[in-house]
């Protein structure tokens, strides 16, 4: 568990940082995601990284006390909750949620279950799963900033930081369930991801004799996993008819 942790607390502490940066007047700017300003995407994650504490802390029946039937409506109760607090109230409430986050995660077996809104899962993939969430979401906030801030080489919105593995580990973890909510036949022989991280690293999952691969950059491939980009904008190639399918279907959420 500690590299995760370690990975996820650096993740959390760079968006941090950067919203340290952003004037008061701008935190009512919109994101990229409809609806929601870079106030609200903050909510989120506070909202979220609350209840998630909570369900460590209180398992199965933490979730089914928050009613889970429409995730929608459930995902704007935190945006909703938000918009009643100065944007330092927010930041405090995110912090102190993503702490008892790490605090609960950091005494467990990487593979003690977790249940989730959907899925129970391991308590490596739920620390993944938060820093999936950090990262998508502080696209969305550096993409509002665009033009707004000088930033430097690290803080460009299309640079990303080797951590970026862990949200490619998670998509390829996620890809049969993928296909099953797609309706499609996730194939038997797995699907086998090639990708190149920032500065040309080479990330390498799923069996060395899979006949479906997708290869390509990974900073595309992610982008496609949190749906922040299309994957008709990329330059990701699929050998084979699952890889193409995979393409159409895959989600890291």
């Amino acid at each position: 568990m500690r590299e995760i942790l370690s990975d996820l607390v650096a993740e959390q502490q760079s968006l941090d940082q950067f919203l340290q940066r952003i004037h008061e007047r701008d935190w009512k700017l919109p994101t990229p995601a409809k609806g929601w300003s870079i106030h609200d995407t903050v909510s989120h994650l506070a909202f979220t990284e609350t209840f998630a504490a909570d369900v460590i802390a209180r398992g199965q029946a933490a979730i089914d006390e928050a009613n889970l039937t429409d995730i929608d409506e459930w995902t704007q109760r935190g945006v909703t909750e938000g918009r009643s607090k100065r944007y330092q109230e927010v930041i405090e409430w995110w912090r102190n949620g993503r702490a008892d986050v790490v605090d609960a995660l950091s005494r467990m077996d990487p593979r003690e279950r977790i249940p989730w809104v959907v899925n129970s899962m391991s308590a490596k993939a739920f620390a993944t799963l938060r820093l999936m969430e950090t990262w998508a979401h502080g696209l969305d906030i550096r993409a509002a900033m665009e033009g707004r801030l000088p930033v430097t080489e690290d803080e460009e919105v299309d640079s990303d930081s080797p951590r970026l593995r862990h949200v490619a580990w998670l998509a390829h973890r996620m890809l049969p369930f993928a296909f099953a909510e797609a309706g499609e036949e996730y194939p038997a022989g797995g699907i086998r991801l090639q990708l190149m991280g920032p500065k040309y690293a080479s990330w390498v999952f799923g069996p060395a004799d899979a006949e479906n691969i997708v290869r390509g950059a990974a900073a595309e491939f992610c982008r496609v996993a949190v749906h922040r980009l299309d994957v008709s904008e990329t330059g990701l190639k699929a050998v084979g008819d699952a890889a193409e399918v995979a393409l159409r279907v895959v989600r890291a959420y």
